[in-house]
């Protein structure tokens, strides 16, 4: 690695590691994982995520992992004596990163912080950190910043001036939640107002700019740390992405850290993260109500099979879907027709009939068989097998 300026803010940035990905980052969970870029520790914090921009190297980090919370799962809360602090000046932080990028190591930047001396004040730092980056060096490369409890309206809208993406992470999906995780935190004011505020901040800018590339927005949930339940969370999703405009709610499965109150409590199951991002996908692009969601009496998913193929065990299984008649949304329902298979359903049929699921395969529907024990073809159902000539 060609490093040959700040050799003590890239150490500082190595110390940190992966302390900072439990901030989400990109838009495919699976994705987010650490690749590997040298021996001293920066491989943890360099992660190839898929961006607005395409899929790109982005370190993740913060300007302090020290912070005045006392998030009782959180491993930089307050008190917690097993880690080491480290800050960065503004300064040093985008002159580290531009080393960085300079030498090719990483192409984008996410940018949280601990809490210190209050929301307004951090945010301030972070700021000043992007706008150095953007304004200073010229960077025009992608910028995710976290937007901290307490922030000033006014730094929503320069935070959204400078990033490709915003997050105010909610944690919890209402108060009672929030506030077993994380007791000086309110759901309303400190967080939830501010996702407003930057949503329609989004819709002013597009109004302005002609309909222009406005930043996306996204949040995060702790999953099974407090008795949450699937049906809050996604009610809580949903919610958003039909009222705020949300591009992104991401899921973190719980998972206890030493020195903290939740140490000794079991760890959330990663199946239930996979169960409500694609539950989440639903709602978001799919056009589905938390209402149609497979829940069973506790609230929460089945793990065992994801929750398309819930929903059509217990509906469709009975009554299947006829793909001679039936509208956009009812071909969405069933396993293995996405958006695209639905869309060629629909033009296929001004076309002809579809009799068979050798049909469905060359109009685009690539895994037919998925779909065969809940559809009708010409009337009946398909055979549950694809005949191999």
């Amino acid at each position: 690695m060609n490093i040959r300026k700040k050799p003590d803010a890239i150490q500082k940035l190595a110390s940190i590691g992966g302390s900072a990905t439990l901030e989400a980052a990109g838009d495919r969970p699976t994705g987010e994982r650490g690749i590997p870029i040298d021996a001293s520790g920066l491989r943890a914090c360099i992660q190839m995520v898929a961006t607005p921009r395409g899929r790109k190297p982005v370190l993740k980090t913060l300007l302090s992992s020290a912070c005045e919370l006392n998030c009782y799962y959180c491993p930089f809360r307050a008190g917690r004596d097993r880690m080491r602090r480290v800050t960065f000046t503004p300064d040093e932080l985008a002159g580290a990163f531009d080393q960085l990028q300079q030498a090719r190591l990483a192409d984008g930047i996410m940018l949280s912080s601990g809490l210190i001396g209050g929301g307004v004040r951090t945010q301030d730092k972070i700021l000043d950190t992007a706008a150095i980056l953007r304004r200073k060096l010229g960077y025009r490369g992608y910028i995710h910043l976290k937007i901290m409890p307490g922030a000033e309206r006014d730094q929503v809208y320069q935070a959204m001036a400078l990033a490709d993406r915003v997050s105010v992470n909610l944690e919890g999906p209402n108060q009672s939640r929030l506030s077993a995780l994380a007791p000086r935190k309110v759901f309303e004011t400190d967080l939830l107002e501010r996702l407003k505020w930057a949503s329609h901040l989004i819709d002013e800018y597009r109004a302005t700019a002609g309909g222009g590339k406005a930043p996306s927005l996204v949040t995060q949930f702790v999953v099974g740390a407090v008795g949450d339940t699937d049906l809050e969370l996604l009610t809580a999703s949903d919610y958003l992405y039909r009222r705020l405009g949300l591009k992104r709610a991401y899921y973190s499965s719980f998972h206890p850290v030493e020195g903290t109150p939740f140490e000794g409590l079991a760890p959330s199951a990663d199946l239930r993260e996979l169960r409500l991002y694609q539950a989440s996908f639903l709602l978001r692009d799919y056009g589905w109500d938390v209402e149609e969601m497979p829940f069973l009496s506790d609230g929460n998913l089945r793990l065992d099979i994801d929750p398309k193929r819930a929903y059509a065990e217990m509906t469709l299984r009975q009554a299947p879907v006829d793909l001679a008649k039936a509208a956009r949304a009812d071909l969405l329902r069933v396993p293995g027709i996405g958006p695209r298979g639905a869309s060629a359903i629909l033009r296929a049929r001004t076309l002809g009939s579809i009799r068979d699921l050798a049909d469905l395969r060359r109009i685009g529907v690539r895994m037919p068989e998925q779909s065969a024990p809940y559809i009708l073809l010409d009337g009946r159902r398909p055979p549950q097998q694809l005949p191999l000539f």
